[in-house]
């Protein structure tokens, strides 16, 4: 897999690879992340809190015998909390070489499209807020707009050497 941003500023047009992304929602907007970064998907595990770890930590979990720290995607991204319910679900994902679990509203589907799709965020989105560093592109998805993230890019690396001490 390649370590290269899902939209590129040039050369797009010549280079239509098709894309495969996990949709998920998130207080009634819809993301999508590389296929091939989600280990697995699973229901709402009993979260261990634990002390001294940033706001959007919600704890960590054992997933057969490997500890993983739990986010809660709608504290990371300053959005108002809710219940978890029926649809709720974690997505396990591979974050820059380690594993990491975050905490959804809802998975819809696997989307596969072509990367000529993807349309940029406008630039007035990128020019502040949490989001610039990650928000990859745009996607028009049944008549709905899919935001595509790049995980990798949605920690500092102070932040990613956070979780790597809670693995331990």
């Amino acid at each position: 897999m390649s370590t290269h941003a899902l939209v590129k500023t040039s050369d797009t047009a010549t280079h239509d690879e098709l894309i495969q992304l996990v949709s998920f929602m998130l207080a009634d907007e819809e993301y999508g992340v590389e296929v091939l970064k989600v280990r697995e998907i699973i229901r709402m595990p009993t979260i261990t809190k634990m002390p001294n770890t940033p706001h959007y930590v919600e704890g960590i979990i054992n997933l057969r015998g490997k500890v993983i720290p739990i986010i809660s995607m709608r504290t990371r991204f300053g959005l108002a909390e809710s219940e978890n319910n029926s649809q709720t679900r974690i997505i396990i994902m591979d974050v820059a070489g380690s594993m990491t679990g975050f905490i959804v509203d809802g998975v819809s589907e696997v989307i596969r499209i072509h990367s000529s799709e993807i349309q940029p965020p406008p630039s007035m989105v990128l020019s502040g807020g949490i989001g610039k560093e990650f928000i990859t592109g745009v996607f028009n998805h049944a008549e709905r707009l899919l935001i595509i993230m790049d995980v990798d890019r949605m920690f500092s690396d102070d932040e990613r050497d956070n979780f790597g001490e809670l693995e331990k």
